[in-house]
């Protein structure tokens, strides 16, 4: 077996089409959890990730590479809390924001705290949503270890956690205003002219340029008019009029119309 007949057997078993990553950084990925796992050969691995729940499920969460943090990005999240969010607030209604592919939950309650500056918790309502049901199941939890609130002060921590031995649970209330669900963004379908503020954070780098294209178009059609989509620190879209954006700041890109 290949690694072309390897994806195959991969989308059948999971769903997840690995044609949309891209190869190189993939197949490094993949061949090297195989020769963690000493599997010796693709066969041997779709075997195991067949047959086995727990296997199928570790290898899914290994793939879709989550890796987060509060406020990641800081000085874009000052963009967002200084400028985009009062930029959009003045609509006067509650703002509709969607974290997608929120992995383990950092990205859409870093969204609530910026938003609590100006909005009582009870008023906050954020979509969030990733392929990794482990990983949605994390963020659901809400408890983080230390190193994935160095970009918070010591008064956020205060005000939004509760210390758990060497852990931080975040607080009911900041849980209760995020709604997450399971999603593939590539293959399923967004809601059309309803967000203000879509994030989309680290997750399109690893996606080929056919992918990505497809992606920011359907970005394009789920914002409202002069919606804001933010992106990943790496991840400028170039040409961005190509999809029916401005640049409106670094990272921050509005729907033209």
């Amino acid at each position: 077996m290949d690694f072309e007949d390897f994806k195959k057997e991969v989308y059948n078993i999971t769903g997840i089409d690995l044609s949309a990553y891209k190869e190189r950084q993939m197949k490094r990925r993949i061949d090297f959890l195989l020769a963690r796992k000493q599997m010796g050969n693709y066969e041997n691995y779709i075997e195991l990730i067949k047959n086995d729940a727990s296997a199928r499920e570790e290898f899914m969460t290994y793939i879709t590479i989550n890796v987060s943090e509060f406020y990641r990005n800081p000085m874009q999240w000052q963009i967002l809390e200084r400028d985009i969010l009062p930029d959009i607030l003045q609509k006067g209604h509650t703002p509709r924001v969607w974290s997608a592919a929120c992995s383990s939950g950092e990205e859409p309650y870093s969204l609530v705290m910026a938003l609590n500056r100006y909005l009582p918790l009870q008023k906050i309502r954020i979509d969030a949503s990733d392929i990794d049901a482990e990983a949605l199941k994390r963020a659901q939890e809400g408890v983080y270890a230390e190193q994935s609130l160095k970009n918070l002060s010591a008064d956020m921590i205060k005000h939004y956690f509760d210390k758990q031995g060497n852990m931080y649970r975040i607080h009911d209330d900041v849980k209760a205003c995020v709604d997450f669900k399971r999603q593939d963004l590539l293959k399923d379908t967004f809601p059309t002219d309803y967000y203000d503020l879509i994030l989309c954070r680290n997750v399109v780098i690893y996606f080929t340029e056919e992918a990505k294209n497809m992606l920011y178009k359907k970005f394009y059609e789920a914002l409202v008019p002069y919606g804001i989509l933010f992106v990943g620190g790496t991840e400028q879209i170039i040409l961005p009029n190509r999809f029916g954006f401005i640049n409106y700041k670094p990272f921050f890109y509005q729907k033209a119309k």
